[in-house]
């Protein structure tokens, strides 16, 4: 089986969901251009918002989302797939769901997930943020999809935490684990790249974390740490892309590409020379 080349895109997202499809389209015809087999965009794509309550409001369904709709119209363009992070509104209407897309080279919508863990943190001397204030929680883990760099696995941002879904769809034949984030500076420095590589390890899969970058306000009450990566199923990382300052020294990137290879003959050498035999006689099968 032939590698395939996979991209993944980092925006700045505003409350502009004009000025957010004008970003994630010229991604793209980059990505397109590249020769990249699918895009992985960022965590809330669409917008974000400065207040749950203007997040609830801003909040359209995919049949009127012109942000949906014009990436639904560049993925068919370009024949390129597309995994991109939105909001829907809830059932109820007071809340919003985080949702995770895969958009097909038809632009078709193929895949959805409802992000499960809601990041609800106060960090001393840092942010503040109560994501169940304005998001519902999902329901379930969702089968891995179908595509053309093989089982795409999907989670989102604060899931990363939880070894429990990734395992849960390892087991269920994923190859490629999804994290689109908007992850704080904080927790970003302390544990984003750790907590990538350790899903890689621990699952022998390809993890893709596509990232927002920067401040998303003019009131810069809202900032994102960058470093969209991907990492190999040894733990390798094997792209990475721009952030907030730190001791590496790599600075701060907005609107940009990374690709990297997804080669399944070599996660299946990986896990064939590395096997995980799990002992299920002394704790239950994660499925």
């Amino acid at each position: 089986m032939s590698p395939y080349d996979q991209a993944i895109g980092q925006i700045c997202s505003t409350a502009s969901m004009t000025h957010n499809l004008s970003q994630c389209t010229s991604l793209i015809r980059r990505a397109s251009a590249a020769g990249a087999a699918a895009l992985f965009l960022p965590e809330a794509a669409d917008y974000i918002a400065s207040s749950a309550s203007e997040t609830v409001s801003l909040a359209r369904s995919v049949e009127t989302s012109p942000f949906v709709l014009g990436l639904r119209a560049a993925a068919k363009s370009h024949r390129l797939p597309l995994s991109v992070g939105i909001h829907e509104p809830s059932t109820s209407g007071d809340k919003v769901k985080n949702t995770l897309l895969w958009i097909d080279g038809d632009g078709e919508i193929a895949h959805r997930y409802q992000k499960l863990h809601l990041f609800d943190v106060e960090i001393k001397d840092g942010p503040i943020l109560k994501e169940s204030n304005s998001v519902e929680r999902g329901p379930r883990i969702e089968d891995p999809v179908d595509t053309p760099l093989g089982k795409v696995g999907m989670l989102i941002c604060f899931d990363l935490r939880f070894p429990e879904p990734s395992l849960a769809l390892r087991h269920r034949g994923a190859h490629i684990l999804t994290y689109p984030s908007a992850f704080t500076v904080p927790t970003g420095k302390a544990h984003w790249e750790t907590l990538l590589r350790a899903r890689a390890i621990e699952t022998q899969s390809y993890v893709v974390a596509a990232a927002q970058v920067g401040f998303h306000n003019e009131e810069k009450t809202r900032r994102s740490y960058g470093h969209g990566m991907i990492v190999d199923p040894w733990g390798r990382v094997v792209a990475e892309l721009g952030g907030e300052d730190d001791d590496k020294g790599r600075g701060l990137d907005e609107g940009e590409i990374a690709l990297a290879e997804i080669d399944l003959e070599y996660l299946e050498k990986t896990r064939r020379e590395v096997p995980l035999l799990r002992r299920t006689d002394v704790y239950p099968e994660i499925a």
